[in-house]
């Protein structure tokens, strides 16, 4: 929609945890690190946790392309499982036929495959994204799984991914000994002022621009306000600040049209009197039709009519 007006070879604040537009910060970096090594020098658990939108699932897709053929990864993002649902994944996963369904003859299965596996020079990663949704049942019973192991090495490694809720949860007294086996635990930080604007100017860069191009510094600044540093919330508000900024064709996002998703967005940020902090009438109508201009193109191009 955006992209040809601003001269962007591709939307630069898209959702997705598409790790070419990943920005490490000094967390991020030492997040990423201990996960990888963990995983290569088979150190067993490992926890990482950061609030909503803080990144963790893209440093998931960033372990994955920064490991060998050698280490086989079994992404888990739906938790709300029992613990023989989450051995049956495992077993589909790994290609595994699951031949009887009684938790112990599955346990005894798996960890003949992992000593197999692990004597062919292989490593086997089971990663849990969301795993602050785990009933505690279940996070102990993972805990029995590191018993697959030899008198040298983990036969299976376990990276624990999830919110501040999974640290509560780790530090209960119900799951002292799953807590006492974690051998790296490392938390992911909203990104601060500086680190704010750094991102931007990444993901800015890597479509062709620059923040000094498309955003005012007081826009930038509002953002940062706004989000907290946190990384999805500035690609929501920059994303949306592009379509304003392309509906009322402005070249530059002002901290105005900043102040104008924040409203959208959720009414309670203090409009403040800056011109043109809030469309003019005419501005508005301006918008729509440009908009309306923008939705008739659209469907002439996919032949669509209502």
């Amino acid at each position: 929609m955006y992209t040809q007006f601003y001269g962007f070879s591709e939307r630069p604040f898209d959702i997705s945890p598409d790790p070419r537009f990943l920005f490490l910060t000094r967390s991020h970096r030492e997040s990423l690190a201990s996960m990888i090594y963990g995983v290569k020098e088979r150190k067993g658990f490992i926890s990482i946790t950061g609030e909503v939108g803080t990144g963790k699932t893209v440093l998931i897709y960033a372990l994955l392309r920064n490991l060998d053929e050698k280490v086989r990864i079994i992404h888990l993002s739906h938790t709300s499982i029992t613990f023989e649902e989450l051995l049956k994944i495992i077993f589909l996963k790994l290609s595994l036929p699951v031949v009887e369904s009684e938790k112990p003859i599955l346990l005894h299965q798996l960890h003949g495959h992992l000593l197999r596996r692990s004597r062919l020079g292989e490593n086997i990663a089971l990663v849990i994204d969301e795993a602050q949704n785990l009933s505690k049942e279940v996070m102990e019973e993972i805990r029995m799984l590191s018993n697959t192991e030899t008198a040298t090495a983990k036969l299976l490694q376990v990276l624990l991914v999830g919110q501040p809720e999974l640290e509560v949860k780790l530090n209960s007294d119900a799951l002292r000994q799953l807590k006492q086996r974690i051998g790296i635990r490392r938390r992911i930080k909203p990104l601060n002022r500086e680190e704010c604007a750094e991102y931007m100017e990444h993901r800015l860069r890597l479509v062709g621009s620059t923040c000094g191009e498309v955003f005012t510094r007081d826009a930038v600044s509002l953002i940062y306000e706004y989000t907290k540093g946190i990384p999805r919330s500035i690609n929501i508000l920059c994303d949306n600040a592009f379509l304003i900024g392309f509906s009322t064709e402005q070249k530059r996002i002002t901290a105005g049209v900043v102040r104008e998703v924040m409203a959208d967005m959720d009414g309670e940020w203090e409009q403040e009197p800056e011109a043109p902090a809030v469309a003019a009438p005419h501005d508005r109508r301006r918008k729509m039709e440009l908009l309306d201009k923008w939705l008739m193109l659209l469907r002439s191009k996919t032949g669509r009519t209502g």
